[in-house]
């Protein structure tokens, strides 16, 4: 902890602001700025409303011991239409987690790629939710960051 900003939030609000966080340490106020929050964007980044839907959206179906109901609740379609017109069925929905471990590109004017291992602070979990829609003759796999974009498409149609 700092001494420009130092935090211990256990029974009483106990901790103590320098000068610079617009009053004097001694004076009583709310607290009400943020502090860490796992779901923030790195600096220099921004989540957006998706996004936050989307975290939403694997964690709670993660959780949840009624998948059924959730998928119903978070209005997750039972079905779509194929290109053909057809109906297709959701059978399955996969997380999918994967961890880059490291990087390969092409090598100037040669036939490897160049690897380059990831130190441990640098590697990265990616996780994705896969809705897995059948009919008799096709199949369509609707990623996360699709489904969302669907759904807000939904919600602005006024579709319930």
């Amino acid at each position: 902890m700092s001494a420009r900003h130092s935090h211990s939030h256990g029974e009483g609000h106990g901790h103590r602001h320098a000068q610079g966080h617009n009053h004097p340490p001694e004076h009583q106020h709310l607290h009400s700025h943020p502090h860490a929050d796992p779901h923030a964007a790195a600096p220099g980044q921004t989540r957006d409303d998706d996004s936050l839907l989307a975290d939403a959206l694997m964690e709670g179906f993660e959780a949840a011991e009624d998948k059924p109901s959730f998928l119903r609740m978070a209005r997750i379609p039972s079905h779509l239409h194929g290109s053909e017109g057809e109906v297709l069925r959701l059978v399955d929905v996969e997380l999918r987690y994967a961890y880059q471990v490291g990087t390969a590109s092409p090598a100037f004017n040669a036939e490897e790629l160049v690897y380059l291992p990831f130190p441990a602070n640098m590697v990265r979990e990616r996780a994705d939710m896969i809705f897995v829609y059948v009919s008799l003759r096709s199949r369509r796999d609707v990623g996360l960051k699709e489904m969302v974009e669907m759904l807000r498409e939904r919600e602005a149609g006024g579709e319930h």
